[in-house]
């Protein structure tokens, strides 16, 4: 069994733990197993960067959180305003932390595969209580000293050594209070709801740290170009429910010398609020562990009601029967699977996010009305630059072991297949995210882009069916392991998303000719009718030995 470093440091503290009753040998070991089989977990941060199979990944994915820690740089040096400044920064790590924590390390604080090795020997209840949080605080630890540890010394640079004694103090505090938040959301949720309700909130908020770590310094960037650096504080008393003043307010009263009634209140609450939960979540460990045990147990007794839009959707752009199948099939797979959602949703996401960031980024000083108009509209096309992505993941499933079915099916037509997935990937998760920028465009721009906008549909759609002839035209939907989602071609990839730049020049060629968008649109539709019967309707062939070629990449 190899050794930590980390558990090398506890030792310190190891008269501590028995003077509170804990058998500290018991706990090391107890330890010393957990985080060697941490090891092979890949953080949700990493999770583009394929599955690595040796060294610690939770070591490695820590350089990335020193990356991002550098944009609290700015808000250290802009001045002595530390309610202002301090407030944001510790804003921006309580958000790091939380995500992190409920993404990374929920499988940490929610782990019930020991209860029936561990609580049959003799291992008293306050060693196991102590074990988990312990090994929970190693973990958000290592996070919260690799993403402050550069805003550390830049502070003692910057504000002297008091400043980073303040820092340093109020980080801990930090960790505690996230570390306590997290099991009481998770102790509410399991207290109400099952266990599968818990695993698909985690799986929300491992989106949303997805999402988070690629757009919040963008704008976090561009809000410099806005704020009005002499900031001046008017105290609510609302403000009392927001955590980030807790910690802002101790370097007004230590640093600046401003002893206001509300200050040193925040400054109270910066300490007492984790002690005082960190003693609350050690009495309500019990109740907690009880709860947990919802994870264990099979919560889908209720047959799942069916999705009238999905009926609606089969029924209107299905042909067959056959088609009709795998378009509800395809459907309820992007719906339950969490690992296909934590893929996808992401980058639509963005898709959403980024349309909107570059119009601003451009926009002229003339307000709406000079943008409307002008082209930015354009940016709309965001939406589509993502779109051989998605329909690549198509391909893949928790649950592939399963794709045997296929193979068993007396499937007739197997084009069917893949044409009821992309069409079901096309309603349940393109149509939605176009149709709720569009609406937004066609405010800021006026009905005048609903020609542009129909261009721009069209060719998403076409984009959709030529991704699917280049990724994913051999084989079956969701038929894959994940594993291999990181197997695709780089060039190929990259190619088929830079196919949205062809798109934008010809809709840019086309607006500047007379009736030219129309001509456009026409042209888009043809070649979307053309390539739907060719790769789907026509020329397919039929029966066992078609399908038994399908299968090669499934097999």
């Amino acid at each position: 069994m190899r050794e930590f470093q980390s558990l090398k440091f506890l030792s310190v503290f190891k008269g501590l733990f028995t003077r509170l009753g804990v058998d500290y040998a018991m706990m090391e070991k107890i330890l010393q197993i957990k985080l060697t089989m941490d090891e092979r977990r890949v953080p949700t941060i990493f999770n583009d960067a394929g599955k690595q199979k040796e060294g610690n990944q939770f070591l490695k994915s820590l350089w990335i959180y020193g990356l991002y820690s550098l944009i609290l740089i700015p808000f250290l040096l802009l001045g002595d305003n530390y309610i202002f400044q301090l407030s944001l920064v510790f804003g921006i790590i309580l958000f790091i932390l939380m995500t992190s924590m409920i993404s990374d390390f929920s499988a940490v604080l929610l782990d019930v595969r020991d209860k029936n090795i561990i609580q049959t020997k003799p291992v008293g209840r306050k060693t196991i209580a102590a074990a988990k949080i312990v090994h929970i605080m190693i973990y958000i630890a290592f996070v919260a000293g690799a993403f402050t540890a550069i805003p550390l010394f830049v502070g003692l640079y910057k504000h002297g050594v008091i400043f980073a004694l303040i820092f340093l103090i109020e980080i801990v505090l930090t960790v505690l209070l996230v570390v306590v938040l997290t099991s009481l959301l998770y102790l509410v949720i399991l207290r109400f709801f099952d266990g599968e309700k818990l695993k698909d909130i985690i799986n929300y908020v491992q989106i949303l740290l997805s999402v988070g770590v690629v757009l919040g310094y963008q704008v976090l960037i561009r809000l410099f170009e806005f704020t009005d650096l002499d900031m001046v504080y008017t105290f609510n008393w609302w403000h009392f429910l927001i955590p980030p003043l807790w910690y802002g307010a101790p370097y007004e009263v230590f640093l600046n010398g401003n002893f206001s009634v509300y200050l040193i209140a925040f400054t109270v609450l910066a300490v007492l609020v984790p002690v005082i939960a960190i003693f609350g979540y050690a009495k309500l460990m019990p109740s907690f562990e009880r709860n947990l045990e919802k994870l264990l147990s099979d919560t889908k007794t209720r047959r799942p009601k069916k999705n009238w839009l999905d009926e609606i959707g089969a029924k209107l752009l299905c042909r067959s029967k056959e088609e009709r199948i795998f378009f509800r099939f395809a459907a309820s797979m992007m719906k339950k699977e969490r690992e296909f959602k934590l893929k996808v949703f992401p980058a639509l996401g963005m898709s959403i996010f980024f349309p909107f960031l570059f119009i601003f980024t451009f926009s002229e000083d003339g307000g709406l009305e000079e943008m409307a108009e002008g082209n930015l509209f354009l940016f709309i096309y965001f939406c589509n630059f993502m779109i051989p992505s998605l329909v690549y993941m198509l391909k893949f499933s928790e649950g592939f072991k399963g794709a045997w079915l296929f193979k068993a099916a007396p499937i007739e037509r197997i084009s069917y297949a893949y044409s009821g997935a992309l069409k079901a990937f096309l309603v349940k998760l393109y149509v939605p995210v176009f149709i709720a920028v569009s609406l937004i465009f066609m405010w800021v721009f006026t009905m005048r882009i609903l020609p542009d906008l129909a261009a721009v549909f069209l060719g998403g759609l076409l984009q959709t069916l030529i991704a699917h002839k280049v990724v994913n035209e051999d084989g079956f939907p969701f038929s894959m392991s994940f594993e291999f989602a990181q197997e695709a071609g780089t060039t190929k990839m990259l190619m088929l998303s830079l196919l949205t730049g062809a798109f934008i020049g010809a809709h840019f060629i086309a607006a500047s000719i007379a009736w030219g968008i129309y001509i456009y649109i026409a042209i888009l539709a043809a070649a979307l009718w053309i390539g739907w019967q060719r790769f789907f309707w026509e020329n397919k062939k039929e029966g066992k030995e078609n399908r038994g070629l399908a299968w090669k990449q499934t097999d």
